[in-house]
């Protein structure tokens, strides 16, 4: 049988077996990810088309239980023009404050608070996380607040701060006294640094440089980073 003959064949086949034991929603890659999913190997996949898709972003969104307020886009000749963006107030953990996110920040961050922040605690401390510190999300400037340059993921509030972490006993971890802290602290967090990376684009952290020596940087830009 010549080349052509087997491609039709096998794709039959596939066509075939796919419509007698359709995967289930977490391997279907047309489906919307389930932030509440295992992941697996096509969480990145699925993290990614959500970058062009908001209609698919919000339906990810919704399987997450973060307490979300969708906001308007903002209009006019902005420098810093929001898009699809949210403000995020809590969920599973509190946070130091609320924040705007771009909903694949907002994803990234579900993602990570479930199946690299809790685990890694409850790793290092035997406690869970019950309050994120962050230093911020938005803010309209170019990247290291320099007068010329390209502009910051921050200035689309794609990017986020995180300063430290509350324990449910009353331990704060920051990252400016944790990193080169005990042995549990330094192991909890270079464990979060490395693990947020599975969720985010671009994770810098003090290892980077000395401008990210007292938090975690964490965005879903166009760039691939993890330091």
């Amino acid at each position: 049988m010549r080349g052509a003959a087997w491609l039709v064949v096998i794709c039959a086949a596939l066509a075939l077996g796919w419509r007698l034991w359709p995967p289930s929603p977490s391997w279907n890659p047309w489906t919307p990810l389930d932030v509440t999913a295992p992941p697996n190997l096509l969480t990145p996949y699925k993290l990614w088309r959500l970058r062009g898709d908001p209609g698919l972003c919000a339906q990810a969104l919704a399987s997450s239980t973060l307490k979300v307020i969708a906001q308007a886009d903002t209009t006019g000749d902005s420098r810093c023009p929001l898009h699809d963006v949210v403000r995020i107030s809590g969920g599973p953990v509190r946070m130091s404050s609320s924040f705007l996110a771009t909903c694949p920040v907002a994803v990234a961050f579900a993602l990570f608070e479930r199946n690299v922040l809790q685990p890694a605690a409850q790793a290092a401390f035997k406690t869970p996380v019950v309050q994120v510190d962050h230093l911020g999300s938005f803010a309209c400037r170019n990247i290291y607040n320099r007068a010329q340059g390209r502009l910051s993921q921050h200035a689309t509030a794609n990017a986020l701060d995180i300063a430290g972490f509350r324990l449910a006993d009353g331990r704060r971890v920051s990252v400016l006294k944790g990193w080169a802290g005990s042995a549990a602290e330094a192991a909890f967090l270079r464990q979060v640094r490395d693990g947020a990376c599975t969720s985010f684009n671009t994770v810098l952290s003090p290892d980077y440089n000395a401008a990210h020596r007292n938090h975690l940087h964490l965005d879903m830009g166009p760039w691939r980073v993890c330091r």
